[in-house]
């Protein structure tokens, strides 16, 4: 006779895919659990392997293979463009737009083009159990953002190591994910290390999240997102008068590749256009997936022999690395 658990799992197992057909908000909440439990798993395997090379930034490299999946798992498509930029072996200092905790699985799949790169991160994560533990081994570096001068200081205080070893710093410096169709105004930080630093800033821009995803409405559905490496900005000669000016010059060029990126999604794979808040109507309808749509209007790909990346090459002649399925 089967025991009460039996029942429950044999019941939980009918049921699962029918609440994720049907429930929009089901859906959502399974997606993230599944990314959260999956990079939980994932750090307390490479933790023993990372423990040989403490706070080495190449871990990060281990930790995004074996993450990699999770986008497929979700139905995320990255397409990356500019890696020859984000492949140059120079200190820089990355600054990113910042949307949801989905650009962790951005960076995971292009984190092999980068090689050396570490990230700022709140020093909260340090306390996330082996996820933590993954970060610090992974040479994370942490700051209290609750402090601004703590933050400064330990930002600062890379400098040396970053010039050093040739590596790069990504920084979201927007602060607060935001997932409003936009780009809103960056913070200082960052801009103060690249320029007491003298090291260049890259600015990288992910396409707008608006057609597959809605934190208040709880929706996630299937979604491609084009990630964009723009040619790196030089801050050699300027000093902290100049960072009002550096930061505005910075924020214009990532918006005008935000919109033309995001418009460039929305007209290829035919999805509404209005951003994660305008274009869901008040029945808050389930968002178009765009998966099947995907595959037949990809442009067409060449093998590349490295990391099972396949390369392509935009209209205007713009580098583009994709996963193999």
């Amino acid at each position: 006779m089967a025991s009460y658990f039996e029942i429950f799992l044999i019941c939980g197992i009918i049921l699962l895919p029918i609440c994720y057909e049907t429930s929009q908000k089901f859906r959502y909440r399974f997606k993230f659990f599944v990314y959260y439990a999956v990079v939980l798993i994932n750090s307390l395997f490479v933790i023993p392997a990372m423990m040989f090379r403490p706070k080495d930034v190449r871990n990060l490299i281990w930790a995004g293979t074996v993450c990699r999946p999770i986008s497929a798992v979700l139905g995320l498509k990255w397409e990356l463009r500019g890696a020859d930029i984000l492949s140059r072996d120079e200190a820089y200092i990355i600054v990113a737009n910042h949307q949801s905790s989905l650009d962790i699985l951005g960076m995971f799949d292009f984190w092999h083009v980068m090689n050396k790169c570490t990230v700022i991160a709140k020093k909260e994560l340090l306390y996330t159990g082996p996820f933590g533990l993954a970060s610090w081994l992974c040479g994370l570096i942490f700051i209290d953002r609750k402090n601004a001068e703590r933050a400064h200081a330990s930002m600062n205080d890379c400098t040396d190591m970053l010039k050093e070893k040739r590596i790069k710093l990504w920084v979201f410096p927007e602060g607060t994910r935001r997932n409003t169709n936009e780009i809103h105004p960056f913070k200082k930080g960052a801009f103060h290390v690249a320029v007491r630093a003298q090291i260049p800033i890259m600015p990288v821009v992910y396409s707008s999240y608006g057609s597959f995803l809605d934190d208040k409405a709880k929706i996630l559905n299937n979604g491609h997102v084009i990630v964009t490496t723009l040619e790196p900005i030089e801050t050699k000669g300027l000093t902290c008068d100049d960072i009002p000016d550096l930061m505005d010059r910075v924020r214009n060029v990532m918006i005008e590749t935000f919109k033309a990126t995001t418009k460039e999604v929305e007209n290829k794979y035919s999805v509404n256009g209005n951003g994660a808040n305008n274009g869901l109507n008040a029945s808050k309808s389930r968002l178009r997936c765009i998966d099947d749509l995907i595959k037949p209007k990809l442009p067409q790909t060449i093998k590349s022999s490295s990391n099972n990346v396949k390369s392509a090459t935009t209209a205007d002649g713009q580098e583009i690395h994709r996963r193999k399925e």
